[in-house]
């Protein structure tokens, strides 16, 4: 069975993910948020390689590309909030959650880990697309140029 390269890429950017974010944690830093912020770069890495890949196989057209990369990013990002609900359950719930949430964009109040993670979904969804249109921005020309001298 072969899986779809926005799948696998996505899974990529999964592993790429929960592995950056378990050594900041190991090593302190998951409090950092600019340490955070470099999990687009992860994102990135994988969204690129899936726009590669579709040009490589000869696939044309922006619209095509552009929803390859955003469908690459949000396989990546579901996987990645799922298995956070999961590990913030297994470190504690509630308890791991305050500690977790404090140097995070969510501002006081009640924080549930649902709410949370709804939070981080909805954060997720914004970055998967300004990086996918960015990235697109970039391979826009190469490709235009490719097409037009096949």
């Amino acid at each position: 069975m072969k899986l779809s390269r926005e799948f696998a890429n996505g899974f990529i950017i999964f592993l790429g993910i929960g592995i950056y974010f378990l050594v900041l944690e190991y090593l302190g830093l998951a409090d950092e948020f600019y340490l955070r912020v470099l999990n687009l770069f992860i994102v990135a890495f994988g969204v690129n390689r899936t726009i590669q890949m579709n040009h490589k196989d000869g696939i044309r057209g922006y619209n095509r590309h552009l929803l390859s990369a955003i469908a690459t990013s949000m396989v990546g990002a579901v996987l990645s909030i799922g298995s956070l609900l999961a590990y913030i359950q297994f470190r504690g719930g509630e308890n791991y959650l305050e500690q977790l949430s404090k140097g995070f964009l969510f501002g006081g109040g009640e924080l549930t880990i649902h709410y949370y993670c709804i939070g981080l979904l909805f954060e997720s969804i914004a970055s998967s697309i300004i990086i996918s249109f960015c990235l697109m921005q970039w391979w826009k020309d190469k490709i235009e140029v490719i097409n037009k001298v096949d």
